[in-house]
C-alpha cells in the first residue's frame, strides 16, 4: 500500500521541481513498504540515509530557485524543510542506537509533514509562481 500518492494539486509548475516532489514520493512510499517488511537494522539505516540524502538534494534544488525567482517567503518555506531534515536525523540517529522505526508512526508523520508542505508552503510557491510569469508575460506582450 502507498503511503503518499501523487497529485495534481502538489504541482508547483516547474516541471525540475515537480519531477523531483515525485521521485521523493517514490522514495518513500518505497522506504514505506520496506519498513512494514522484517528489515535489518543496516537496512533501514541505509533507507533512511537515502530518503534524507534525496530529501536534502530536493530541498537544495527548491532553495535554489527561490532565491533566483526572488521569493518572498523564502525563509519561513526553508525553515519547514529544515525542520523535516531535522526529524529525518533524529530518527537516523535513533536507529544507529538499534532503536526501532516504527513504520506506522514514521509513515503518518512523513504524510502529514508532505501533505501539509505541499498544500500550504508549496501551494504559495506556485501561487507566487503563477503571478509573477503573468507579470512576465505581459511586461513582454507591451
Amino acid at each position: 500500500m502507498k503511503l503518499l500518492e501523487w497529485q495534481d494539486k502538489f504541482s508547483v509548475g516547474v516541471p525540475e521541481v515537480d519531477h523531483e516532489h515525485r521521485e521523493l514520493i517514490r522514495l518513500i512510499n518505497s522506504l514505506h513498504e520496506s519498513l512494514a517488511q522484517p528489515q535489518s537494522a543496516e537496512r533501514i539505516r541505509s533507507a533512511l540515509g537515502e530518503i534524507h540524502a534525496g530529501i536534502s538534494a530536493h530541498f537544495a534544488l527548491e532553495e535554489k530557485n527561490m532565491q533566483s525567482w526572488r521569493y518572498p517567503d523564502y525563509a519561513d518555506h526553508k525553515r519547514d524543510h529544515e525542520s523535516l531534515l531535522d526529524e529525518l536525523g533524529d530518527l537516523m540517529d535513533a536507529s544507529e542506537h538499534e532503536a526501532p522505526v516504527d513504520p506506522h508512526a514514521f509513515g503518518a508523520k512523513l504524510n502529514a509533514w508532505f501533505e501539509t508542505h505541499f498544500q500550504t508552503h508549496d501551494a504559495r510557491l506556485h501561487s507566487y509562481l503563477e503571478k509573477t510569469r503573468a507579470v512576465d508575460q505581459v511586461r513582454n506582450e507591451t
